[in-house]
């Protein structure tokens, strides 16, 4: 594969940063504007679902936000910056440092450490996917408006002029709540959860990246529990929300939905799990080698491909030998059989000939013979019927002398 041109490779990196600072510039007009109205959901009248009391801010929670965002931005950069410094070392270490990729794609302008490369391309995307699951999360809840547990809490609505009689009356329009417009608007913005998505995403993508990465020996048992102990307090988060009526079980399941799709989209299909690229050079080797002609190169043979070779050929000279044994063996039987044949077709041809000469021999024979003999030719001068020597079987003799 031909290396790209420095300016086409220059204007993809821009295009890239383009990208990432238009997902940042969204996730802020979604979180900190009034650029996207959100939808005004209405309720029943004393509708139990929404009548969970106040928890307080969000400050005041068990998981804080500040903590949230700091651990799911500190904590995947601290575990991705020493986990790609100690696989270099261990590259270093082993000597391998010659099969890993070398140089990012900057239209040979440049070299950068396989190690900072690694590690900004890890971590950028990282921070791509964490914006990108903010964007999500604040979409879904711009469009559904879904109302949190503590909402008429919060909403503060006048049964009385609203004319809730009734359970089953329903209550749209903003004018029905009565309370801290601020309040209200956050409380309709409950679904999916963006806490549990987050947290989730972080936990994910950290999990992964430790399962693909670390394959030092003595991880067998470490791995399995810092992935599983990062799942858990994503879940636990999850819990604490539903538990101080923040939020619902299903605004819950929809964040960990959003957040384990967005981690294992970006790590399977971009990333490619963790894995390095092959440099451009090798690229490069291996398409001339396919596109080099077919010819014949001497070889030096190996001590150990002799050896081997050699016990090949014994081992193939021992079973054709075998099967020549066999094929020669075969061979002898079938000759030894018709050789008996023959021997036995010999003998039965001089017993006939024996039993022929004794019955020539004997004076009853040679007389009968010698009258139908006579009595044949008789007949044959007289025209009655052709000439023909009667058989010296002596039961034909008489059949033959009976009809005549």
């Amino acid at each position: 594969m031909p290396l790209l041109p420095a300016a086409l490779t220059s204007s993809m990196l821009y295009f890239q940063m383009v990208i990432m600072a238009g997902t940042v510039m969204l996730a802020y007009y979604f979180e900190y504007t009034d650029t996207f109205t959100v939808n005004v959901q209405g309720f029943f009248c004393h509708d139990s679902a929404y009548r969970k009391p106040y928890p307080g801010p969000e400050d005041s929670s068990a998981v804080p936000p500040v903590l949230l965002y700091s651990l799911a931005a500190g904590v995947p950069v601290l575990v991705i910056i020493v986990g790609e410094t100690a696989v270099f070392c261990l590259q270093l270490a082993t000597r391998d440092f010659e099969n890993q990729e070398k140089t990012i794609l900057t239209g040979d302008c440049c070299y950068i450490n396989p190690l900072v490369r690694r590690t900004v391309r890890f971590l950028g995307i990282y921070t791509f996917g964490l914006f990108a699951t903010d964007i999500f999360v604040n979409a879904g809840q711009v469009v559904t408006g879904n109302l949190a547990p503590h909402f008429l809490a919060l909403c503060k609505p006048n049964y009385t002029a609203l004319g809730c009689q009734q359970y089953t009356q329903f209550i749209s329009g903003e004018e029905a709540c009565t309370g801290n417009p601020d309040l209200i608007m956050r409380a309709r913005k409950t679904f999916p959860s963006k806490e549990a998505a987050l947290s989730v995403y972080a936990a994910m993508y950290l999990t992964m990246y430790i399962t693909n990465t670390i394959k030092a020996k003595g991880t067998r048992l470490a791995k399995p529990v810092l992935c599983l102990g990062l799942m858990c307090l994503a879940f636990l988060t999850g819990l604490n929300r539903v538990a101080e009526y923040r939020n619902h079980w299903s605004d819950v399941i929809a964040g960990f939905l959003v957040g384990i799709s967005i981690a294992v989209f970006l790590v399977v299909c971009v990333v490619n799990n963790f894995k390095g690229r092959q440099p451009e050079n090798e690229h490069i080797h291996m398409d001339n080698l396919a596109q080099m002609p077919m010819i014949s190169i001497p070889r030096v043979e190996s001590p150990l491909e002799k050896v081997t070779t050699r016990g090949n050929s014994v081992e193939i000279t021992q079973r054709n030998t075998i099967k020549e044994l066999k094929h020669t063996g075969i061979k002898r039987h079938q000759n030894t059989k018709m050789t008996a044949r023959k021997k036995q077709g010999t003998m039965d041809l001089l017993k006939q000939q024996q039993q022929q000469q004794q019955n020539d021999n004997k004076p009853y024979h040679r007389l009968c013979r010698s009258h139908m003999i006579l009595k044949q030719m008789v007949c044959h001068c007289i025209g009655h019927r052709p000439f023909s020597p009667p058989a010296h079987n002596p039961q034909s003799l008489f059949d033959y002398n009976r009809s005549l």
